[in-house]
């Protein structure tokens, strides 16, 4: 037996494996830390399915032996007793610290029977083949003794070969007696552990006791009948009915959430299109001053315009050093009623056509 409680090696070498870029890396899967391999792989055995083989007489060690690692040729055996009825976290929590009060440590748990549980605590909800099975699923556990005593005796702790006894240090007040640890206290045998707080079997059935109703009808829902709830043909009908109430309910409440989320994205598309409107309103009216403003682009078109207009109506002056051009002779002025000028002789003396035309030297003075 003492050669089967000794610590096997229960370790991983890293895997080397290629890496992005082809380099050869080690694999980042941290290794196995060395522990009892019992519990890992299968359920913890029982005690009375060890075939015990002791090889040397039993020595207790001291607590101070214990937490130096002393004896280093076998495991420091940690007893802790329970009911662990609906086996949850606070229970697992204590194994776990009873598991780790020494460097070397095998866990021995024992579970008491429902007859022992039933007369000495009160009823339970899980039997006791379920509570052992629970307890022989727990990762920290060792060995598991069925049927547990609820007072150690010393004929127990040595049939077991018992090192320690953990438990939390609260005296635990049973049998008669105000605390059922005492003795073993007082052989300086006990290694306490903590409590979790928030967590217990007592308050787990507290909180199905209190949501009774809300269980029932879920049960109700899922296929259970009302012969295997213990409930009456009434309340089975209570039941039902106000579970449709508790469907309608949750509809409406739905499709008040949905009608919020609705109205919710109408007013932000309603205040991304405002922005939009306001964002091209000043996009509009800046353009549109820019363009028909006091100093805009109309204004400053027109007075361009304007200057075209006027440059090509108004003549251009001539400069004041250019040379005059000759004009040409004007055309003759003849008088009224006068006669023509073919009824005259050239030769005439009386008249000439000097004598009725105006002379360009007049002209001018004109």
């Amino acid at each position: 037996m003492e050669a089967d409680c000794l610590p096997k090696l229960n370790s991983r070498k890293r895997k080397k494996v290629a890496g992005p870029n082809g380099n050869v890396e080690e694999d980042a899967t941290p290794l196995k830390v060395a522990r009892l391999s019992s519990g890992l792989r299968d359920p913890a055995p029982f005690s009375d399915e060890i075939e015990e083989r002791y090889n040397r007489p039993f020595a207790r060690v001291t607590l101070e032996e214990a937490k130096q690692g002393k004896p280093y040729d076998r495991p420091i055996r940690v007893y802790a007793d329970g009911i662990f009825d609906m086996f949850h976290s606070g229970h697992a929590r204590a194994l776990m610290q009873a598991k780790n009060l020494f460097p070397n440590t095998y866990l021995i748990v024992g579970v008491c029977s429902d007859d022992l549980t039933h007369k000495l605590k009160g009823y339970t909800v899980m039997d006791e083949a379920e509570r052992y099975d629970a307890v022989q699923h727990c990762r920290y556990v060792d060995e598991v003794v069925r049927n547990a005593p609820w007072t150690l005796t010393q004929e127990f702790l040595t049939e077991h070969r018992i090192d320690f006894v953990a438990h939390d240090d609260l005296p635990y007040s049973s049998a008669g007696s105000d605390d059922v640890y005492r003795h073993i206290k007082e052989a300086g045998m006990f290694a306490p552990t903590q409590r979790t707080e928030g967590i217990s079997t007592s308050d787990i059935i507290t909180r199905i006791v209190r949501n009774y109703d809300v269980f029932v009808r879920r049960n109700l829902q899922r296929g259970y009948t009302a012969k295997e709830l213990n409930v009456s043909f009434i309340n089975e009908k209570k039941y039902n009915l106000q579970e449709r109430v508790d469907k309608v309910k949750q509809k409406v409440k739905n499709v008040e959430e949905k009608s919020k989320e609705f109205v919710q994205k109408v007013e932000e598309k309603s205040i991304d299109l405002i922005q939009k409107w306001e964002e091209k309103s000043r996009e509009f009216i800046g353009n549109f001053l820019e363009m028909f403003g006091p100093e805009g682009a109309l204004k400053h078109m027109l007075k361009e315009g304007k200057g075209r207009m006027l440059q090509a109506i108004s003549p251009r002056q001539s400069p004041s050093s250019s040379p005059s051009r000759e004009r040409s002779p004007s055309p003759s002025f003849r008088w009224p009623f006068s006669k023509p000028l073919n009824s005259y002789s050239r030769n005439s003396s009386s008249a000439t056509l000097d004598d009725y035309s105006i002379s360009e030297e007049e002209e001018e003075e004109d």
